[in-house]
């Protein structure tokens, strides 16, 4: 039985963010820094430099003209938004190189860019929290599954294997068998990582997110993410993700089949190109 704490200390010395990304986050929390210091300290790194550009003159942004700069980028943009580009750059950038034998990658992240996306529709569609946010906390969803596979790989799969056969949560599950779930250890890497307060928060809460205090409203829509990807090979998929939704987060959400119907068109129109920015050299990943 392990800790979240534990399974995250070792995934740590394999998969860790840059000292460049540290460097963005004290500048995103001093109120004295300025875009220009944002933008020098982007562009010290010419490969997040130009993962930041192609993604950001892609249709996921539909700005007009070509973004040429970080510079540029950050007076479009804002120094919040880029931060949380950089940050979904990285870190598919840093478990690129982990490729747990018993997880199939390629689904795995076909899986959390869907995710991202859904709890980005949601939050345009909705009108709740900030959608470019919500794509990074969507990507991140999930990441703890990553981490458990890598460091307890027989343990986790034995949870799968429970939870299809007891007909159970796959996180209940987890906690029985592992001693904790997916969404702990997600939250977990979060606080490791020094992630910005609200992602531990809302990863760690996505299950239930009545948990996530001032964050609830996050946590739901990855909750409502997690739903309509849970869902996407059902028969009826919106009526199937209506029915697995938490009764708290649709009331809070105000969600009903329909709704999420237009949320997981937009998903799926953006999924292919958002696969091809992010993973560019990997077909099908």
């Amino acid at each position: 039985m392990s800790t979240p704490q534990e399974l995250v200390a070792c995934v740590e010395k394999l998969a860790s963010l840059p000292a460049v990304y540290h460097r963005i986050r004290d500048l995103l929390d001093d109120p004295d820094s300025s875009m220009f210091e944002l933008a020098e300290a982007v562009s010290s790194d010419t490969a997040i430099t130009a993962r930041v550009l192609r993604v950001v003159n892609s249709v996921l942004y539909g700005f007009p003209g070509k973004v040429e700069t970080v510079s540029r980028a950050v007076n479009l943009m804002g120094m919040q938004q880029v931060h949380d580009l950089v940050l979904s750059t990285l870190v598919v950038a840093a478990f690129s190189g982990i490729r747990p034998a018993r997880m199939h990658m390629g689904r795995f992240w076909s899986d959390s860019v869907l995710r991202g996306l859904a709890a980005r529709a949601a939050a345009r569609q909705l009108g709740m929290g900030d959608p470019e946010r919500m794509f990074v906390e969507g990507l991140l969803a999930d990441i703890g599954h990553l981490v458990m596979f890598q460091v307890a790989p027989e343990p986790s799969a034995a949870a799968l294997e429970a939870a299809a056969r007891d007909r159970v949560p796959v996180h209940q599950a987890e906690a029985e068998i592992v001693g904790c779930n997916f969404a702990e250890v997600g939250a977990a890497l979060a606080a490791a990582w020094r992630l910005p307060g609200g992602f531990a928060n809302a990863i760690g809460a996505q299950l239930l997110p009545a948990l996530a205090g001032p964050h609830v409203m996050e946590a739901a829509l990855l909750h409502l993410a997690n739903q309509i990807v849970a869902t996407r090979d059902a028969e009826q998929p919106d009526e199937a993700a209506m029915a697995l939704l938490d009764p708290m987060s649709a009331l809070m959400l105000e969600i009903d089949p329909a709704r999420i119907a237009a949320v997981r068109a937009k998903a799926e129109e953006e999924h292919a190109v958002v696969i091809t920015l992010f993973f560019p050299n990997q077909a099908g990943a």
